[in-house]
């Protein structure tokens, strides 16, 4: 469902991501990690057609997401790590309006959105302005959003930020539950204990190259670490440090 092959973006003298190749198939739940400026948003960016890449591509759903924008955009539920939302509509007059965009019905739409209201607890706050929401049920809001129209694919950027204990235990029930309905989730996170928790897959990218990628297990007999992710993790990026510092 999601693909890139050779997937690179260069910026002036500095590549932020080279050569990027995944293959996330149906049902997979794949979590992106890395430090500070691996790479990580710049990848999703490219995922989702807000960046264009200085050379591979992307795949969603089979459609290149430059070639065939709209046809792949379509199968997108996308998350950024700082969404902008119409502070001047209420919660339920913005969940209409990205129905509409993507081209849901109208009995639809009203269905979707009186289960993510009850779902993500935001119905006492649905027909309030959203420039008087906390940050929290902002947050609860885009993924409304992103639930409504189903998506095949999605796509998060750091997702339990701002999150009460038990939305983010719904969102990550959630996660899982689309997956096993065959949607496939790309969650970029610095949270490593929620990656462990519910990824199927890892893939660690540094400095803009993908070091690693496989289930804990994989990833812990690469590392030789027979630990947590984090440990994994910083044993992994550690070594690439050191080989940097020999180059």
């Amino acid at each position: 469902m999601i693909k890139t092959d050779k997937l690179t973006k260069v910026f002036g003298d500095k590549t932020a991501v080279r050569d990027l190749n995944l293959d996330i198939p149906r049902g997979e739940l794949f979590a992106f990690i890395g430090p500070n400026g691996a790479g990580k948003s710049t990848t999703i960016k490219m995922l989702v057609g807000l960046l264009l890449p200085t050379r591979g591509r992307a795949l969603i759903g089979g459609y290149n997401i430059q070639e065939n924008s709209v046809e792949a955009k379509k199968l997108i539920g996308y998350i950024p790590d700082f969404p902008y939302l119409y502070e001047k509509l209420t919660g339920r007059e913005f969940l209409r309006f990205v129905g509409r965009v993507y081209g849901m019905d109208d009995r639809s739409i009203v269905e979707s959105i009186e289960e993510y209201l009850d779902l993500l607890g935001l119905r006492d706050q649905a027909d309030e302005l959203i420039r008087s929401y906390s940050h929290g049920y902002r947050q609860r809001l885009v993924f409304a959003a992103a639930f409504l129209h189903d998506p095949r694919v999605l796509i998060i950027d750091e997702p339990m930020v701002g999150l009460d204990p038990r939305t983010a235990r719904l969102i990550k029930d959630n996660l899982i539950e689309r997956c096993r309905r065959g949607a496939a989730v790309f969650m970029s996170t610095h949270t490593l204990a929620v990656a462990e928790e519910i990824a199927d897959r890892v893939g660690i990218i540094h400095e803009g190259e993908l070091i690693a990628c496989g289930s804990l297990g994989e990833l812990r007999k690469q590392s030789g670490v027979d630990g947590r992710l984090e440990e994994v993790f910083l044993k992994l990026t550690k070594e690439e440090d050191k080989e940097s510092e020999l180059k």
